[in-house]
C-alpha cells in the first residue's frame, strides 16, 4: 500500500509542473479599435502604447494573444457576448461593469480636449456647447455630465481621423477627444484645428476583461504582473516613449 501512494504521489510531482505550464500558455483574444497613438493598425500589424503595455503583460505570463480589429462600439458589444476576452482602455462606467471587469488601471489618464477649426466655435466653458454640432466616438466615454446630457447634439463616427476630418469640412463644429490621441490625429492628417481652453481632466483607463471569458479567473494574474511592470520601470519607459509622438 505505501509504495502504491508514493508512485501515486511521485507521478502528481511530475503532472502538476505540466498543467501549471498548459495554462499558463492561454490563448487571449483582445479587441482593439484603431485609435492611434494608443492602438495603431496597419498591414503589418498591431501596435500602440495599449498594446506594447498588454503585450509585455502578456509576455510575462506566457500567454498567446491574438488580436482583433472592430470599431470601439462593436468591440464593447462583442465583449458583452464573450467573443472577445479582453478590452485594452476603455473607462469604468456603471453600466459598462455589468458586462465587463475593469481590472487595473494601466493607461494613464489624458485630458479631454475640444478641437476647433473655425474661431467662432472656440470653447470656452461647458455651456457653449449647446447649439453646436459635436464630433464624438461611438461608443466612447468621455465625463459624465458630457455623456449624460441629452441637450447636446452629438454626432457619433466610428474613427478619430473621420472626425477630424469631417471638422476641416464643417460637417461638425467641434471635436472631443482625449488629448494624445486627438494632437497626434490632427499632427498627422495635417488638418488646421485648434484647442479649445475649455478641457477636461482625464480619469484612468482598464484593461478589462469579458465577464463571459474564462479569462475572467486570471484577472489577479494581470494586477500582479502590471504591478512588475511599475517597480521595475518598465511601464514608465513604454508611457514616456509615446509622449513625444502626438508633437512629431
Amino acid at each position: 500500500m505505501r509504495h502504491v501512494i508514493f508512485r501515486l504521489l511521485f507521478g502528481l510531482f511530475l503532472v502538476v509542473p505540466l498543467v501549471s505550464a498548459a495554462e499558463d500558455n492561454l490563448s487571449v483574444t483582445v479587441g482593439i479599435n484603431h485609435a492611434p497613438p494608443y492602438r495603431v493598425v496597419t498591414d503589418e500589424g498591431v501596435t500602440g502604447l495599449y498594446v506594447d503595455i498588454f503585450n509585455e503583460i502578456a509576455d510575462r505570463i506566457d500567454w498567446n494573444v491574438r488580436y482583433v480589429e472592430a470599431p470601439f462600439r462593436r468591440i464593447l458589444r462583442m465583449m458583452e457576448d464573450g467573443d472577445i476576452d479582453v478590452m485594452l482602455g476603455p473607462v469604468k462606467t456603471a453600466e459598462r461593469e455589468e458586462m465587463m471587469a475593469f481590472v487595473a488601471p494601466v493607461f494613464p489618464p489624458e485630458r479631454k480636449l475640444f478641437f476647433y477649426h473655425r474661431d467662432e466655435n472656440r470653447v470656452t466653458e461647458y455651456e457653449d456647447l449647446y447649439g453646436m454640432k459635436i464630433g464624438v466616438l461611438a461608443g466612447a466615454s468621455y465625463f459624465e455630465k458630457f455623456d449624460t446630457d441629452e441637450e447636446l447634439t452629438k454626432e457619433p463616427i466610428a474613427r478619430y481621423e473621420n472626425l477630424m476630418r469631417m471638422l476641416e469640412m464643417g460637417r461638425v463644429d467641434v471635436v472631443v477627444a482625449p488629448e494624445l490621441v486627438g494632437r497626434y490625429t490632427v499632427n498627422q492628417l495635417g488638418i488646421d484645428a485648434s484647442e479649445s481652453p475649455y478641457q477636461v481632466p482625464g480619469e484612468h483607463s482598464y484593461i478589462a476583461i469579458s465577464r463571459n471569458s474564462p479569462v475572467l479567473s486570471r484577472r489577479e494574474q494581470i494586477s500582479a504582473t502590471f504591478e512588475q511592470l511599475r517597480r521595475d520601470g518598465t511601464y514608465d519607459r513604454l508611457v514616456s516613449g509615446y509622449r513625444n509622438h502626438a508633437s512629431k
